[in-house]
């Protein structure tokens, strides 16, 4: 017996044998860009579990960023945080030279840009927004392993920078030495890759793309900054399995 296929089956059917990866998913900024909230922390440090439980808080909570940078000057004292890379740690630096601050120190919270240390206590919708004078446009698309920021023109002269962060969650550790040492700590937000990009000129548009091959995360970030890539503008996060 012949079987005849009808081509709209046959098109419909290869449609759904297409991998995974070539979906697509997307976010699209707001006019009001939300409040970006930097952790500088490590797991070295006996002062920063509860620092990064107020940062768990802020998870899934409307208007806010949250990124937890560890940082890895705290290395020496037995236990080596397995998050903090030189990267991170080099953008506190940078921080403090930005904010003239007279030293590094964790737990650090950094919110908008500004050195923040009223954070203890403070609900997602009590922290100060985010004020740009003027706020770009910024798109997230993802494609399969590939995710582009597309930035809109603003106004002005001004120059404008940004970075990407790859964030994860429920991240759990068994500390063994350090000020910790006994303690099962667990971090989310934690800054698996921090990509700082090049500046450009704030009227013109740009786009920027991160491949996430060989990275590990659960959120893509884009954070539109000033030109020295550290106070932010505008920021999005994108959250969708490849």
């Amino acid at each position: 017996m012949n079987r005849v296929h009808h081509p709209l089956l046959v098109a419909s059917l290869a449609l759904l044998s297409l991998p995974a990866f070539a979906a697509t998913c997307e976010v699209t900024a707001g006019v009001r860009p939300p409040t970006v909230v930097e952790l500088y922390t490590s797991q070295g440090c006996s002062s920063c579990p509860p620092a990064d439980r107020w940062l768990s808080g802020l998870k899934n909570q409307p208007g806010v960023i949250a990124l937890g940078f560890h940082v890895n000057y705290w290395n020496h004292l037995g236990w080596k945080d397995p998050f903090a890379t030189p990267q991170t740690t080099e953008r506190q630096r940078q921080i403090k030279e930005a904010i003239r601050g007279q030293y590094v120190y964790t737990p650090q919270v950094v919110l908008n840009g500004e050195d923040y240390r009223g954070w203890r206590g403070q609900r997602a919708d009590q922290l100060p927004a985010l004020k740009a004078p003027d706020v770009p446009g910024l798109r997230l698309v993802r494609s399969g392993q590939q995710v582009t920021a597309q930035i809109g023109a603003g106004k002005g002269s001004a120059m404008l920078g940004g970075y990407w962060a790859v964030l994860q969650d429920d991240q759990r550790s068994a500390v063994t030495r350090g000020e910790n040492a006994g303690e099962t700590l667990r971090n989310d937000h934690v800054v698996r890759l921090y990509q700082p990009v090049a500046p450009w000129a704030a009227d013109q548009t740009r786009q920027h793309t991160l491949s996430l091959s060989g990275v590990t995360g659960q959120r893509v970030v884009f954070v539109v900054t000033q030109a020295d890539g550290l106070k932010p503008v505008q920021a999005a996060a994108l959250s969708c399995d490849g």
